[in-house]
């Protein structure tokens, strides 16, 4: 009933109940000094009698006073701050004791929402060019076989594409390029570029000691990096062409002499160097065609215009989409007019994968086959038989037998990185940045969640750990994510927790191997966990026996919260993902992946939020966060010996 009075006579009915009480119990405090003074007692100890009855009942109303404030009052006020500053609408429940407050709270958020809705609409159209010119460019971009890196002024990747990330492994957006090509060959070409030239080339090794050849472009005061694992052109194979000319020169007077029977020493001699013509055309056919670079087609690609048998990979392979696939419906097409109906699958093995016409039924005959490999797949091509294809692929393709089944197999090589995507990782703005920027929302982070065999970090080990990176406050794209075999048996218990058992670990990365790669993946970054301290309990823990130390400075999502809510909030992950509206798929609960997508949507909300608290740069949140470790520990302050804390929930 009192819900329905305004604040105002609620907040004057709690200060009347007050005096109201007070006066009730100096009346009762007088009254029982009274009845003492009746009875003979003496007036000291009636007055003393009296001052206990008030005092203590003063005490007891101050504090019933101030419960009901805090909970209907200071509680209720801060999760609505801490709504309205994470732009999301204040749930009135909480606020049902404040009036109106709860109410125009949300009636301000959903104004902001439509205004924002509004505004979004507004641009609608011309973000939607934006993006298809965006999308060009990366189709553009991500097709180029060479790899394209650019850098800031700093020397720090703000761009690289697929290809780039297959020549320098572990290229990673805002970190330094001479982490990735040591020495002087960046340094020479930017002297030669500082010196007046557009772009120059360079060769240059990677730190893993592998040779690239490319060209530099200086661009918006970094570099544009073009790089290839061989010459872009190479010189001209002269010792090859000089020895087909030597060959043709003796052999053509040979032939001119030949007016009669072929004398033995004559005939001998022109079996020779048409022996060396040949040996030398082949030589030259190798060395010319070994400057071209394979071509990248989908398995889509390859099986187009082909009756595709179901469950099939999504597969990258090292072809020539246009003429391999026309071969295969070539293929398909003369088994067609023979009775046979084949299918399209493909059987992949490590780094090669077969594709098969499969039908059921005898092999077809190899003198068939290769019939059908001296015919061009395409009648404008007539020179472009079934048999170049095929050379120019450097493979074959056979009949066999398999059971009841017969097949055509030809193998071919897989293409590193995966199908699919734009192949394109990009942060331009980080190139605006300044180097030594200490605001939260410049930060490069490291986003992680582990999976373990129990709780505690002294005995427990880990049996997944994923990360994903942000950088300016953006998700990158960039993801880490492994199973670890932790060497142990993982007890029943924790696989019905996060669904890992002993078979899905088995031959996964020991925890030497998962976190040194990790450590690499998160080197210079500030990380971020929900509860900190429980997952770096487990990754210090295991330092003495990896190696890997991770001395980054850490951020709390639970401490980050109460920060924002305050500590008397829920600060699990499903209670802060409820209040900021993040849905987490049910069977991604409890998963490494999932839970850190989740936390890193949190993390990029409040960082928003305590930016409207004043709180910018890192040495102010980590300082506030000081202030709440009755809460919780802090991880940077904790050790290993000590970084025992409750479970993430």
């Amino acid at each position: 009933m009192l819900t329905r009075l305004s604040l105002r006579t609620r907040v004057l009915l709690i200060f009347a109940g007050l005096a109201g009480g007070v006066l009730a119990l100096l009346a009762l405090g007088l009254w029982v000094a009274g009845q003492s003074l009746a009875s003979g007692a003496a007036v000291i100890d009636a007055l003393v009698l009296a001052a206990l009855i008030a005092g203590f009942g003063a005490l007891g109303i101050a504090v019933w006073v101030w419960f009901l404030f805090d909970r209907n009052v200071a509680r209720p006020i801060e999760m609505l701050a801490g709504g309205l500053r994470t732009g999301q609408t204040p749930q009135i429940d909480e606020a049902r004791y404040l009036a109106d407050l709860g109410p125009a709270a949300r009636d301000a958020a959903e104004a902001r929402a439509r205004s924002a809705e509004a505004l979004a609409e507004a641009v609608t159209e011309h973000a939607a060019d934006l993006q298809r010119e965006k999308e060009t460019l990366e189709a553009i971009l991500a097709d180029i076989g060479a790899g394209a890196v650019m850098t800031d002024a700093a020397g720090r990747v703000v761009f690289y594409n697929a290809s780039a990330s297959n020549l320098l492994p572990g290229i990673a957006l805002d970190r330094p390029i001479d982490r990735h090509l040591p020495g002087g060959a960046i340094e020479a070409a930017a002297a030669r570029l500082a010196a007046g030239a557009a772009a120059t080339d360079m060769t240059c090794l990677t730190s893993g000691g592998q040779r690239l050849w490319g060209r530099m472009r200086g661009i918006d005061g970094g570099m544009l990096l073009i790089l290839r694992d061989r010459p872009a052109q190479r010189p001209a194979p002269h010792a090859r062409i000089e020895a087909l000319r030597r060959h043709a020169s003796t052999l053509v007077p040979m032939l001119d002499a030949l007016d009669g029977p072929i004398p033995p020493a004559l005939a001998q001699a022109i079996r020779a160097e048409g022996q060396g013509l040949a040996n030398a055309l082949r030589g030259l056919t190798e060395a010319v065609s070994g400057d071209a670079s394979p071509g990248r087609a989908g398995l889509n690609e390859l099986a187009a215009g082909l009756e595709l048998a179901p469950g099939q990979p999504a597969l990258a392979l090292l072809a020539d989409a246009a003429g391999l696939n026309g071969l295969l419906r070539h293929l398909d097409r003369r088994l067609r007019e023979g009775g046979i109906t084949p299918r399209f699958a493909v059987e992949p093995d490590g780094t090669e994968a077969r594709l098969l016409l499969v039908w059921p039924g005898p092999p077809v005959p190899m003198d068939r086959l290769e019939d059908w490999l001296a015919e061009p797949p395409d009648s404008t091509q007539p020179e472009l038989t079934g048999h170049e294809i095929l050379a120019t692929h450097a493979t074959g393709i056979w009949p066999e037998a398999q059971g009841e089944q017969a097949r055509l197999v030809l193998p071919l090589p897989v293409a590193t990185g995966g199908p699919g995507g734009t192949g394109l990782t990009y942060d331009f703005a980080l190139s605006r940045r300044g180097a030594a920027s200490s605001r939260v929302a410049d930060l490069t982070c490291v986003v992680f969640d582990t999976e373990t065999t129990g709780l505690d970090p002294a005995t427990d080990r880990i049996v997944q750990i994923a990360g994903v990176r942000i950088a300016r406050g953006r998700l990158t794209g960039e993801r880490f994510d492994t199973l670890v075999d932790p060497g142990r048996p993982i007890p029943p218990g924790s696989t019905a927790v996060h669904g890992i058992t002993d078979a899905m670990v088995a031959g996964a990365p020991d925890m030497t191997a998962a976190l040194t790669a990790f450590r690499h993946f998160a080197e210079d970054a500030v990380l971020v966990a929900h509860n900190a301290p429980f997952d770096m309990g487990f990754l210090r823990r295991a330092a003495p026996e990896t190696g890997a130390h991770f001395d980054n400075r850490v951020l709390d999502t639970v401490l980050l919260s109460a920060m924002v809510w305050g500590g008397s909030a829920p600060h699990s992950l499903d209670a802060l993902a409820e209040r900021l509206d993040i849905v987490i798929p049910p069977e991604d609960r409890h998963t490494a992946m999932g839970d850190t997508i989740a936390t890193a949507q949190a993390y990029l909300r409040l960082v928003a939020a305590l930016k409207a608290r004043g709180l910018e740069r890192i040495e102010d949140v980590l300082a506030e966060s000081r202030r709440h470790r009755r809460l919780i520990e802090d991880a940077n302050e904790a050790d290993a010996d000590s970084a025992a804390a409750t479970p993430a929930t």
